[in-house]
């Protein structure tokens, strides 16, 4: 079963950062960014809209050149990093979660891929039309749909998308939902699992992976050890 680092390791170091991706490395099968672009096109790892929650700055990251973004400080000194520092950090040690954030960022981002691909790539969203965007722009990759809420038909939507995966949040997934998915040739990864608990009910369910906040936690529990889970930071 695959252990996916969420945003690297957020529970353990400023999320979406260099440093917590390094922690998330030393277990994960691969590591999870989200991308958003600056002002000047750049493809950047923050989850949010703005830099409000995780950095010392203010304001929307598409306010900010790439210059600007680099100085403010992430958590611990860290920076946010942009994607091609992403890609060098992992290339050759692990497999990449790519969240695209926004819609019609998808050809940028590949531009940025697609001479720097890692051993394993996902590229994901809840935007079903990324999605289709970015089998269309990479048809190798392994696409991915997420989400959160109640979706009448989540596998039928996926395969309309051209989706190889269905990212549902825990409280989604059942042993239908994981039935039907590979039924209809899916893998199912959902998010984000930290409790011991959580995480052997998933390896019971039959799911192909997981994303967690913590991977080495998340690695020990599925090996039978116990280990407390970090609270989750920032």
């Amino acid at each position: 079963m695959l252990i996916v680092g969420h945003r690297g390791a957020r529970a353990l170091e400023p999320e979406n950062t260099l440093r917590a991706l390094r922690r998330g490395m030393a277990c994960a099968d691969l590591v999870e960014v989200d991308l958003r672009l600056t002002r000047d096109g750049i493809p950047v790892a923050i989850h949010d809209a703005t830099v409000d929650r995780t950095t010392d700055g203010t304001g929307p990251v598409k306010g900010y050149t790439i210059e600007d973004l680099t100085r403010l400080d992430a958590g611990e000194g860290e920076t946010i990093p942009t994607l091609r520092e992403v890609l060098d950090l992992i290339q050759g040690q692990t497999g990449l979660v790519v969240e695209i954030k926004e819609p019609g960022t998808e050809a940028i981002i590949v531009s940025v891929i697609i001479d720097r691909l890692p051993e394993r790539l996902f590229l994901v969203s809840s935007n079903p039309e990324s999605v289709t965007m970015a089998k269309r722009l990479l048809p190798g990759v392994q696409a991915g749909l997420i989400y959160s809420g109640a979706t009448d038909d989540p596998i039928g939507l996926a395969r309309s998308v051209q989706a190889d995966v269905i990212l549902p949040r825990w409280d989604r997934v059942s042993r239908e939902v994981v039935e039907q998915a590979h039924g209809a040739g899916l893998l199912v990864i959902p998010w984000t699992l930290n409790r011991e608990e959580d995480i052997k009910e998933a390896a019971r369910l039959g799911v192909d992976g997981f994303a967690s906040d913590d991977p080495c936690a998340a690695r020990q529990y599925l090996q039978g050890g116990t280990k407390k889970s970090a609270t989750p930071a920032r």
